[in-house]
């Protein structure tokens, strides 16, 4: 059983001056042993995913006459974009293992981001595309 303590949405500044929001949360975890790290494994599984915050009007305006994206990723009109500046996204929970409780930590950090300006979605915007790191990290939990 687990119990929620944090959750903080990530914040990704792309080179176009785009702004995207990364959230993050704690699907599952499981004992699955021993580690050096207070004596258990845990089995951490985390999800998450991408919006926009904001766009530049004159990214929105490039796009707007192009056609609605497909529902799979296209295989064209991708180009690499730089991060310049990013807030990581973090879950947090406290769960009991045979240790007792326990506080699991995860973070995820943007390492790559892709633009599509053939396409648009729904929004009239861009279509992104990211990828990102997990750290994953547990230490007792202080009552």
């Amino acid at each position: 059983m687990s119990e929620p303590l944090n959750i903080e949405t990530g914040l990704i500044k792309l080179s176009d001056d785009t702004v995207l929001k990364l959230r993050i949360t704690i699907v599952d975890i499981k004992e699955v042993g021993f580690s050096p790290f207070g004596g258990i494994n845990l089995d951490v599984k985390a999800i998450g995913g991408i919006s926009t915050q904001s766009v530049p009007k004159k990214l929105k305006e490039a796009v707007a006459d192009k056609p609605l994206a497909p529902p799979e990723p296209p295989r064209d009109g991708w180009e690499i974009i730089d991060i310049v500046e990013q807030k990581f996204a973090v879950a947090e929970e406290i769960t009991e293992t045979s240790k007792g409780k326990f506080k699991v930590r995860v973070v995820a950090e943007a390492t790559m981001a892709a633009r599509n300006m053939k396409y648009k979605t729904r929004a009239n915007e861009p279509l992104y595309w990211v990828s990102w790191v997990w750290k994953i990290s547990w230490k007792p939990a202080k009552e």
